[in-house]
């Protein structure tokens, strides 16, 4: 029996999409390997977000010409998020880059015991000037609802207590589907008298569904978390009151170097109605340090945010150039000592809670 084994780097979507792929592998003939050593198929799934991300994909050219020295017949395979410009270089590397088509048609075989992700969207039309994300995983394609609400049903039904709703940018969704016939199906149970089923009524669907459990989503983006949504989170009783809400910078020329439509006082707002209307809801960010041409100044006016919002917790990246985004042409002019700097100051501010 071939035995396969999966590295995944990157966000929840890649580590969703590992899952599915799993579930491929295993209706091919393959089962898990134990250990990488004993596999006889190595997959990659990879991100392009930060260059970081990419180097240690490369790291691993020495461990396969190892591992190709025990067992001959080893494949590896690279997926996930890969930019046109890095292929050439990872086909040295890789026996084969594949991009898996259709993977909601697959049952995931899922890591964890306890939470599940349950995707809703795959791609992005944001384009923030540092991301890869439209590039690499195209515009914004929605599932539709009631896929999204079987899938749902069925982890818990599994015994999941946590479901994590995925898309790059959650607030976007839109259920594709004849949004009409769909609304009248739950229009007596849910009072939803909209056609369209936007990101809120599918929130209300989820937090319908008879069990005991809590649900999540990221990531939502700061310029369209509109007051429905709020109110909707609210409202419903299964939200486990934790948001990853994304800001990037406190420092308004920088947010829009980084094209993210909104300004440092939205963002406050946002947060204050957020809180107003969720009493005890914990609240997590991602922040980039170092963007090109972001100045003392502008750092201390992160640092001035951090102080005030007192974030829970906050992922705190360092910039790095990625090619084919807009900051790319920009100079990476801070140095990455500074940018460390930077990182533990604000890593300083966040608030655990206990």
């Amino acid at each position: 029996m071939k035995k396969y084994w999966i590295v995944t780097y990157g966000c929840q979507m890649n580590k969703s999409d590992s899952e599915r792929i799993a579930s491929v592998l295993e209706n091919k003939g393959y089962q898990p390997a134990l250990k990488k050593s004993e596999a006889d198929l190595i997959l990659v799934n990879m991100c392009s977000v930060r260059q970081s991300a990419v180097n240690r994909v490369f790291g691993q050219n020495q461990k396969f010409k190892k591992l190709k020295i025990k067992n001959p017949k080893l494949k590896t395979i690279l997926t996930g998020c890969v930019l046109k410009q890095d292929e050439p270089k990872f086909r040295k590397i890789f026996d084969q880059i594949l991009k898996f088509e259709d993977l909601l048609k697959y049952k995931p075989k899922y890591q964890n015991k306890s939470s599940a992700f349950v995707p809703i969207s795959n791609g992005c039309n944001n384009f923030c000037s540092y991301c890869v994300v439209p590039y690499v995983r195209g515009p914004l394609v929605c599932r539709d609802h009631k896929g999204v609400l079987e899938e749902v049903k069925n982890v818990i039904k599994k015994g999941f207590k946590e479901v994590w709703l995925l898309g790059q940018n959650v607030n976007d969704y839109k259920s594709p589907i004849n949004h009409e016939s769909n609304s009248r199906i739950f229009a007596n149970k849910l009072e939803i008298d909209s056609r369209v089923i936007n990101f809120a009524k599918l929130l209300k669907m989820v937090n319908s569904i008879p069990s005991d459990f809590k649900f999540f989503f990221v990531s939502p983006h700061p310029k369209n978390f509109s007051d429905e949504l709020i109110d909707t989170l609210a409202q419903c009783k299964k939200f486990g009151k934790y948001l990853n809400l994304p800001v990037q910078s406190g420092d308004n020329g920088i947010l829009k170097k980084m094209n993210r439509n909104y300004t440092v006082k939205e963002y406050q707002r946002l947060v204050k109605k957020i809180r107003k209307k969720i009493p005890g809801i914990k609240l997590s960010t991602d922040i980039i340090v170092g963007f090109p041409g972001e100045t003392k100044k502008q750092f201390e006016n992160t640092v001035k945010l951090f102080k005030e919002i007192k974030f829970n917790m906050a992922y705190i990246a360092k910039y790095s150039p990625r090619p084919e985004t807009a900051a790319f042409k920009l100079r990476d002019d801070v140095p990455l000592s500074e940018k460390k700097r930077r990182e533990k100051i604000l890593r300083e501010l966040i608030h655990p809670v206990k």
